[in-house]
C-alpha cells in the first residue's frame, strides 16, 4: 500500500518490543516518522523576493491580500455580537474591514471544515468538482478519533473496509495539479504571488503551494502546527482531555514551517505573531508592484496556546481554555491591524484588496460555548453556526465604506472576485461555480454543501439538510427561522422533496471522493464536546 507498510515497519524498529513499540506509538506515527524523514531546522530568515525600486508609471491593478482565520466562530467577531467571553474579547481591527468597507452578511462557508472550503477559495469551485470532498488527514488520525470515542450511546464509526491499496498516502492528498488556482490566475495577469501560514492542500512536491503558481510560499504545509513549543517559557498551553483531535494534535504536531519546500524549521516565537511579521516584510518588498497575498492564520485552531502577555490581559475571563482562546483571536485581530497599519505607511492601502473570511465556524471539541451565536450547530455540521462564515472586503479605492450586502455568497465567489480586480481570465475549459460579486450580487439559484451521506442545500430562503444517522430531512425558512429552531421537514413534503430533488441533480455532476471517508463521528448540535450528555439532545453524524 505504497509508503504505508514501510511506514508501519519503521514504528516496528522504533526500539526492542516490535510489537509493543508498535502500539505504544501508533497514534503518534505521523509526528515520528515525520520527524524522522524531515527534522525540524534551526529558524532561518525568509528573504523575500525584492520588487522593483520604483513603481511604473500609470495606474496599476489593486494589490489583493486575502486573509483567512482558521475556525474562528461567528460569535467571536465581536462585529457579529459580542466576541468571546461574553464581549471581553473585541476584534476592532476585524470589525474595521466590514466597517470600512463591504460587510457580506450572508455569507457561507464552501463546506464545515477547513481542506475542501480552501480547495473552493483556491479554484471557483465546488471541491466535490473534483473529488476533494474530506478534509485531508492520515489514516491514523481517523482511527484515532473513532478508537472508543463518542458520547453518551452516540459512538464513532471507524470504515475500516474502505482502506484500500488505492488511497492515496497523506501528501497526495490535494487539490489535483490540474486544477486551477487563483495564484495561477492572477501570476499570468501580471502578480507576484506569496502565501503565507497553513495550506492544508497537499504535501507532495507537486501539490504544494509554490507548484499551484504562488511565487513565494511560507507554509504549514499540514492542517496544523504549534503555536509555540509547548514548553517555552513565555507560553500558555490549554490541553482539552476531553478531545480526541486536541490529544492527536499535541501528539503529532511541531512549530515547525517550510519555505518553498525547504526542510522544516523553527518559526521565531508565536505563528501568528511570526506570520504576520513576515506578511509585513513581504509587503514592502512587492509595494512597488502588483501583488496577490494568500495569509492564512492558523489561529484560533487547536491547540490552544497564548503568549504569556496576550493571557495576562484577560483575567476577566476566569475559564483558562476560554481565557487563551481569547488571548489567541486579540492576537490575531491586532496583527491584522498591524498588516493594515503597514499598508498606509507605504502608500498602497487605497489601491489595496483587503478580503477577510473563515473557512468554517467555531469548533464543537475546544469545549467553549456560543462560538457560533446566535446560530446552533459547529465546525462540522451544515447547521448555520457551521457554515456562515465572515466575508468582509475593504478596497478604499474600489468599495465605498459601511456598505452591507446580504444576497447569498461565500468562499466559492471569492475565486472571481479576485480574478476580476486583478484582470486576470477565468478558465473557460471547466465548470467555474464562483462569482464576481463586486459587480453586482450573486445570481445562483442555490447553494450546496456534501460530505459523505450529509447534505445541504439553499435555495432561497429555504435550507434542506439530510443525513442519514440520524435518518432525517431537516427543513427551516430561514427568513422567518434564521437560528434554525423550527424543523419544518414533516409539515412540507412537497418542499422536502422538490429540495430533494436539487441535491440529488447536483450531485450527479460531482466527482468520486479522491479518497474515502473512513470515519463518522457524532457531533451535538446544541452543546460542546465536554457537555454532559442527556437524553433527547440533537444530533449529526459527520463523514470525513
Amino acid at each position: 500500500m505504497k509508503k504505508r507498510w514501510i511506514a508501519l515497519g519503521a514504528v516496528a524498529a522504533l526500539g526492542a518490543g516490535g510489537y509493543w513499540a508498535f502500539q505504544a506509538n501508533k497514534y503518534r506515527l505521523p509526528g515520528i516518522l515525520q520527524d524522522w524523514r524531515d527534522p525540524v531546522q534551526p529558524n532561518q530568515a525568509i528573504a523575500w523576493q525584492q520588487g522593483p525600486a520604483t513603481p511604473a508609471e500609470g495606474k496599476r491593478p489593486p494589490n489583493i491580500i486575502l486573509i483567512v482565520a482558521d475556525d474562528l466562530g461567528y460569535n467571536d467577531i465581536s462585529l457579529n455580537g459580542g466576541g468571546v467571553g461574553g464581549g471581553i474579547v473585541k476584534t476592532p481591527n476585524i470589525d474595521a474591514l466590514a466597517r470600512e468597507g463591504v460587510n457580506f452578511t450572508t455569507a457561507y462557508a464552501a463546506n464545515a471544515t477547513c481542506s475542501p472550503s480552501r480547495a473552493a477559495m483556491m479554484t471557483g469551485r465546488y471541491p466535490t468538482r473534483f473529488g476533494f470532498e474530506f478534509t485531508a488527514v492520515p489514516v491514523q488520525f481517523a482511527e484515532n478519533m473513532a478508537h472508543g470515542e463518542g458520547v453518551g450511546p452516540l459512538r464513532a464509526i471507524f470504515h475500516k473496509d474502505r482502506i484500500t491499496p488505492d488511497i492515496p498516502d497523506y501528501p497526495d492528498m490535494g487539490v489535483p495539479a490540474g486544477e486551477v488556482t487563483i495564484a495561477e490566475a492572477v501570476k499570468a495577469a501580471g502578480y507576484h504571488s506569496l502565501h503565507i501560514g497553513k495550506w492544508h492542500l497537499g504535501e507532495a512536491p507537486e501539490l504544494q503551494p509554490h507548484a499551484q503558481g504562488f511565487d513565494e510560499s511560507l507554509a504549514i504545509l499540514a492542517g496544523g502546527a504549534m503555536f509555540m513549543r509547548e514548553d517555552d517559557p513565555d507560553v500558555v498551553n490549554a490541553k482539552l482531555p476531553w478531545d480526541p483531535i486536541d490529544r492527536f494534535l499535541w501528539a503529532n504536531l511541531r512549530h515547525a514551517v517550510t519555505f518553498n519546500g525547504s526542510q522544516r524549521f523553527y518559526p521565531r516565537g508565536h505563528m501568528t505573531d511570526y506570520f504576520a511579521e513576515e506578511a509585513i516584510k513581504a509587503i514592502e518588498a512587492n509595494r512597488n508592484r502588483p501583488f496577490f497575498m494568500y495569509l492564512a492564520f492558523n489561529a484560533p485552531h487547536t491547540p490552544l496556546q497564548a503568549t504569556k502577555a496576550d493571557y495576562d490581559v484577560l483575567p476577566q475571563i476566569k475559564d483558562h481554555k476560554t481565557r487563551v482562546y481569547g488571548a489567541m483571536i486579540a492576537q490575531m485581530d491586532r496583527r491584522i491591524g498591524d498588516l493594515m497599519a503597514k499598508l498606509k505607511e507605504q502608500g498602497i492601502d487605497d489601491n489595496t484588496l483587503v478580503i477577510f473570511t473563515s473557512d468554517n465556524g467555531g469548533a464543537w471539541y475546544n469545549g467553549i460555548e456560543r462560538l457560533n451565536a446566535p446560530f446552533r450547530g459547529w465546525k462540522a455540521t451544515f447547521f448555520e453556526g457551521g457554515i456562515r462564515t465572515p466575508l468582509f472586503m475593504r478596497w478604499p479605492g474600489g468599495i465605498a465604506p459601511g456598505t452591507q450586502r446580504a444576497d447569498i455568497t461565500g468562499h466559492l465567489d471569492i475565486f472571481s472576485t479576485i480574478a476580476a480586480a486583478a484582470g486576470a481570465a477565468v478558465p473557460a475549459d471547466r465548470t467555474i461555480d464562483s462569482e464576481n460579486i463586486l459587480a453586482g450580487p450573486a445570481s445562483r439559484p442555490a447553494m450546496f454543501w456534501r460530505s459523505g451521506d450529509y447534505r445541504a442545500v439553499r435555495a432561497g430562503d429555504w435550507k434542506l439538510q439530510v443525513t442519514k444517522r440520524p435518518e432525517k430531512a431537516r427543513l427551516y425558512n430561514l427568513a422567518t427561522d434564521p437560528t434554525e429552531q423550527k424543523d419544518l421537514g414533516a409539515s412540507d413534503p412537497q418542499r422536502v422533496a422538490a429540495l430533494r430533488a436539487m441535491i440529488e441533480a447536483q450531485n450527479k455532476d460531482m466527482a468520486k471522493p479522491i479518497w474515502p471517508g473512513l470515519i463518522e463521528g457524532p457531533v451535538r448540535i446544541d452543546v460542546p464536546l465536554n457537555a454532559p450528555w442527556r437524553s433527547g439532545q440533537d444530533y449529526i453524524y459527520w463523514s470525513n
